[in-house]
C-alpha cells in the first residue's frame, strides 16, 4: 500500500503539472523566479537558498501556516511538513494540554527548537501516560502565536555537532516577524460539524469545539533605522466529546468526555532590532503566554466503592483536570565584527510553570466530607542559555572561500516540583485501605518535592568550503560538559556535488547525542494507575532514588546517535524536486520503564512477590523509572515536488506533492538485572515497543494546490496517512487497535476586498474522516471509541471563517 500511495502522489503531481501546462497562455512565461528563501539553519557559513543547502531544509512561511482553520502552530506545521506529526491524545492528564510534536518518528525531545536561532526552553511537563512521546519533555510549540512568525525553517538532519543536545531528528528554527511599519489583524471562528457513527449510539450529528481566535501585529520604528514588532493573540476553545454510550448502565448514557479540552490562552510576543553603528546591531525578543485548559479524566461509576461515595455522587462523577500553564521567554543578541570575524553574542531566558487542579472529584479515603476540588501541585522548568559565535571567510585558493566558525555555549537549567494541598494526596483515616489522593489526578506529595539544577558548557568548530566548482564540503565537531553526567562529543561531515547548475547530490554523516533532561532525571510522583482495570498506588521515581536503585536503576547517561543521509536536488524553471533518504541509529535511548507491580500474595519465588518485598519499604505497590538501554534504527525517505504555474486566463497555480516514508525498529531493550528478580523481566516490553515502532504513520503524503486570480484565491490540500497501531496489553495482539489508512481533504476559498481586507471560508477534514473505531469488546465503558494514536485526531470536520486586514 505504501508504494501505491507514493506512486499516486507522483502521478497526481505530474497530472497537475500537465493540466496546468495545457491551460497556460501562448505567451512564453518569464524565466522561473529565483528561490528567495535564504536558509540560516544548519550552517554557520553565509546563508544560501534552500535548494543549495548541504542538508534538506523546509521553509514554511507565515502565509502557508494560515491557509487552514486550526490556529495552533504545531497543528498547522504538521499539516505543512510531511515528516512532522502532531497527534491529539485525550485522557492522558497533562499531555492533553501540552501535546508533543514528532519529526521523522523520533521522540518529541529529539528535535531541537530554536527561536531567532537561539535554543528555546522546554515545557515543565513530562509525558507519562500511554501516548506518542511517552517519557519525553519537549518544547510546547503552541506557546508561540502564528501571527508573530515570519517563517520557520525545518532542518531534517542531525545537527548535534552544530547546536548540541536534542538535535538528533532535526531542528525547527522559528524566525519572528521583523517590521518597522504596517500591521494586521485576523479573527477566526470555527467549530466541528461532524457526524461520527458509533457502535452503541449509532450516527450522531455533533456541533462542538467552537474556537475563536483574535490576533494582530503592529510594526513600529525605533528611531530612524530600528524596528519593533509587537504581536498578540487570544484564543478560546470549547471542548469536544467523542465518547460513545456507556453500555454498563440502564438507561445508556454518555458519561465520559473524550476529545479536546477547553482552552483559554492569551499570548504576547515582540521582536526588536536597532543598528548601533560601526556594523553592530542589537536585537531583543520575547513573549509570554497564559493558558488555562480543562480536560476530563475517566468517569467514576456510582457503584465503584474504590472511587466513589454514593451519598456524594449518587450517579457517579467525571473528574476535570485544570492545567494552568504560564510561559515566558526573553532573549537578546549583539551582532557585529571583531578583527574581521563576524561575531554574534546572545543570551536567552525561558520559564514554564504548570499548576494542576482537579474539580468535580473527591478523595474517598476522607469520607463524605471530602472536598470536591483540590490544588494538586505544580512543576516549573527554567533555562538560561548564552552563546558566543564567530565566523570568517578565508581565501585559500579553492573555488569558494573557506568559512571557519567556532563558538561557545553555556546553559543553566532548573526543575522544580511543588506539593499539592494535603487532601489531594493523603490517605485519610475514614477509609485507610483505599488508594490515596484525589481521583482523576492525585496531587504531588511532600516526598515528591524537587528542586534540582545543572549547568553545561559546549564548544564547537565548523569548516565549510566550496572546494571545487562542483563540490562543497563541511565538517564540524562539538564537545560538551554537563555538571551531572560528564562529557559528550559529536561530529559531522556533509557534502554536496553539483552535477549541473540544476542537478545536485547531497549527503551527510553525523554522530550526535541527547542529554537526559532534568525532568527525566528527577521527576517523581505517586498516583493511581489503572493496570488492566485494577487501580495501583504507583510511584514514578528517579532512577537514582532508593526505590529506583532497588529495581536496578542507574544514573542516566546521554543517548548517542548516528545519522546518515543521501539525497538529490533538481530544479528547472518553475519545477523543484528533492528526495532525501536517511537512517537514524540511536543507542542507549532514555525511556520510561514498564510498571513493575508487586503482590503480597504472589507465589514464593515469583517476580510479583519479589517486587512487593522490594517496594514495601517505600510504600508503593507498583513503580516505574527512567532508564537507558533501548537501541533503535529508523530508515526513511522524504520527497518534495513543486511547480509554479502562472497563466493569463486562469490565474496562478502553485502545485506541491510531498511525502515521508518512515520505518522504525527497536533492536535492543533492557531487562532487570539477574540479581534483582528471580526471573529477569523486560523493562521495555511489547506494548511500549510497538508504540514506538508503529505509533506514528509509516507514510504520510500531502498534495496541495494554491490558486490565485485577482482578488480570488483558494487552497486544496489532501493528506494521506498510513495505518498506525495502538497496541493493547495482550501479548497475542488481540487487544491491538489499528487506525486504518485514511485520507483527509482541506479546502479554503479566499476573497480580498479593497484596503487589503480578506475573507476566507473553509473546512479542515472536509469529508469528515475518522480513524477506525475501537471494538466494543475493548471499550466496555464507551469512553474512548477512538485511539489517541490517530495522527490526525478524532474530532471530524472543522468548518471555519476568517477575516483579516493588513495596513
Amino acid at each position: 500500500m505504501k508504494s501505491r500511495i507514493i506512486l499516486f502522489s507522483a502521478v497526481s503531481a505530474v497530472s497537475l503539472f500537465a493540466t496546468g501546462a495545457l491551460a497556460q497562455s501562448k505567451t512564453p512565461p518569464a524565466a522561473g523566479a529565483a528561490v528567495e528563501e535564504l536558509v540560516v539553519t544548519g550552517s554557520r557559513a553565509a546563508p544560501v537558498s534552500r535548494l543549495e543547502t548541504l542538508a534538506p531544509v523546509d521553509v514554511v512561511t507565515a502565509q502557508s501556516l494560515q491557509k487552514r482553520g486550526s490556529t495552533e502552530l504545531a497543528a498547522a506545521l504538521a499539516a505543512t511538513v510531511p515528516s512532522l506529526d502532531f497527534p491529539r491524545p485525550s485522557n492522558t492528564d497533562g499531555t492533553d494540554s501540552v501535546r508533543p510534536l514528532t519529526l521523522r518518528g523520533q521522540g518529541p525531545d529529539e528535535t531541537l527548537v530554536l527561536i531567532n536561532g537561539v535554543r528555546a526552553h522546554t515545557s515543565a511537563l513530562v509525558n507519562l501516560n500511554g501516548s506518542v512521546g511517552r517519557g519525553s519533555a519537549a518544547v510546547d510549540l503552541n506557546t508561540i502565536p502564528e501571527i508573530a512568525i515570519d517563517r520557520i525553517e525545518v532542518l531534517r538532519d542531525g545537527a548535534s555537532a552544530i547546536y548540541g543536545s536534542d538535535a538528533i531528528a532535526g531542528v525547527i528554527n522559528i524566525g519572528l516577524r521583523e517590521a518597522d511599519h504596517g500591521g494586521g489583524a485576523t479573527a477566526t471562528y470555527g467549530e466541528y460539524v461532524t457526524s461520527p457513527k458509533f457502535f452503541n449510539a449509532g450516527t450522531r450529528n455533533l456541533t462542538d469545539g467552537a474556537t475563536t481566535t483574535v490576533e494582530g501585529w503592529q510594526g513600529f520604528k525605533l528611531g530612524a533605522d530600528g524596528f519593533l514588532t509587537v504581536s498578540a493573540e487570544y484564543r478560546n476553545q470549547d471542548p469536544t466529546n467523542r465518547s460513545d454510550l456507556d453500555p454498563r448502565f440502564t438507561p445508556k448514557v454518555i458519561d465520559s468526555r473524550f476529545g479536546d479540552g477547553s482552552v483559554q490562552e492569551s499570548t504576547l510576543y515582540f521582536n526588536a532590532g536597532k543598528p548601533l553603528g560601526d556594523g553592530w546591531e542589537a536585537k531583543l525578543w520575547g513573549g509570554g503566554q497564559l493558558r488555562h485548559s480543562e480536560t476530563a479524566a475517566t468517569f467514576r461509576a456510582a457503584n465503584d466503592a474504590t472511587q466513589n461515595i454514593p451519598s456524594v455522587y449518587p450517579n457517579g462523577y467525571l473528574p476535570l483536570i485544570n492545567t494552568h500553564s504560564n510561559d515566558f521567554s526573553i532573549g537578546g543578541a549583539l551582532k557585529g565584527e571583531i578583527a574581521g570575524w563576524k561575531s554574534n553574542f546572545s543570551v536567552d531566558y525561558g520559564w514554564n510553570n504548570l499548576k494542576y487542579g482537579v474539580e468535580h472529584t473527591l478523595n474517598p479515603s476522607l469520607g463524605p466530607t471530602s472536598p470536591h476540588s483540590f490544588y494538586a501541585g505544580q512543576m516549573t522548568y527554567d533555562q538560561t542559555v548564552g552563546n558566543a559565535d564567530f565566523s570568517r571567510d578565508f581565501e585559500i585558493g579553492t573555488a569558494g572561500p573557506l568559512n571557519v566558525a567556532f563558538g561557545l555555549e553555556a546553559r543553566d537549567e532548573q526543575f522544580k516540583i511543588g506539593a499539592g494541598e494535603p487532601g489531594s494526596y493523603e490517605r485519610g483515616a475514614v477509609a485507610p485501605t483505599l488508594a490515596l489522593g484525589s481521583r482523576g489526578f492525585s496531587g504531588f506529595t511532600p516526598d515528591n518535592v524537587v528542586d534540582k539544577s545543572r549547568t553545561n558548557v559546549g564548544a564547537y568548530i565548523a569548516l565549510e568550503d566550496k572546494i571545487t566548482s562542483w563540490f562543497t564540503g563541511s565538517a564540524a565537531v562539538r564537545q560538551e560538559h554537563y555538571s551531572d553526567f560528564g562529557d559528550a562529543t559529536s561530529g559531522k561531515l556533509a557534502g554536496r556535488v553539483d552535477v549541473t547548475s540544476e542537478f545536485a547530490f547531497r549527503g551527510s554523516a553525523e554522530s550526535g547525542f541527547r542529554a537526559p533532561s532534568l525532568q527525566q532525571e528527577y521527576f517523581t510522583s505517586t498516583s493511581i494507575l489503572f493496570i488492566n482495570g485494577i487501580p495501583f498506588d504507583t510511584g514514578t521515581f528517579p532512577s537514582t532514588s532508593p526505590t529506583g536503585k532497588a529495581l536496578g536503576g542507574q544514573p542516566l547517561s546521554p543517548e548517542k546517535s548516528k545519522n546518515y543521509s543521501l539525497g538529490l536536488v533538481y530544479h528547472h524553471d518553475r519545477l523543484e524536486l528533492t528526495i532525501d533518504a536517511y537512517q537514524i541509529d540511536i543507542n542507549n535511548k532514555i525511556v520510561l520503564s514498564e510498571t513493575l507491580t508487586g503482590s503480597a500474595t504472589g507465589a514464593p519465588g515469583s517476580d510479583a512477590l519479589a517486587i512487593f518485598n522490594l517496594l514495601q519499604p517505600f510504600g508503593a505497590s507498583a513503580a516505574r523509572f527512567f532508564l537507558n538501554g533501548v537501541n533503535t534504527r529508523t530508515q526513511g525517505i522524504d520527497y518534495s515536488l513543486s511547480y509554479r504555474l502562472p497563466t493569463d486566463q486562469f490565474g496562478d497555480f502553485n502545485f506541491l506533492a510531498s511525502a515521508n516514508t518512515n520505518d522504525i525498529k527497536i533492536t535492543k531493550t533492557p531487562a532487570t538485572p539477574a540479581q534483582i528478580l528471580p526471573i529477569p523481566m523486560s523493562l521495555f516490553a511489547r506494548q511500549n515497543i510497538l508504540r514506538y515502532e508503529d505509533g506514528t504513520p509509516p507514510y504520510k503524503v500531502t498534495l496541495q494546490t494554491d490558486w490565485s486570480k485577482g482578488p480570488w484565491g483558494g487552497t486544496l490540500r489532501s493528506t494521506f496517512y498510513g495505518d498506525v497501531l495502538s497496541p493493547g496489553t495482550a501479548l497475542d495482539g488481540s487487544q491491538d487497535v489499528h487506525t486504518g489508512q485514511r485520507s483527509l481533504w482541506d479546502l479554503e476559498a479566499r476573497y480580498t476586498f479593497p484596503r487589503d481586507v480578506t475573507f476566507a471560508v473553509g473546512a479542515d477534514n472536509l469529508f469528515d474522516a475518522y480513524p477506525r473505531q475501537v471494538p466494543p469488546s475493548l471499550n466496555t465503558t464507551g469512553a474512548a471509541p477512538f485511539t489517541s494514536f490517530s495522527p490526525f485526531g478524532f474530532d471530524g470536520r472543522f468548518v471555519y471563517g476568517r477575516l483579516s486586514i493588513q495596513w
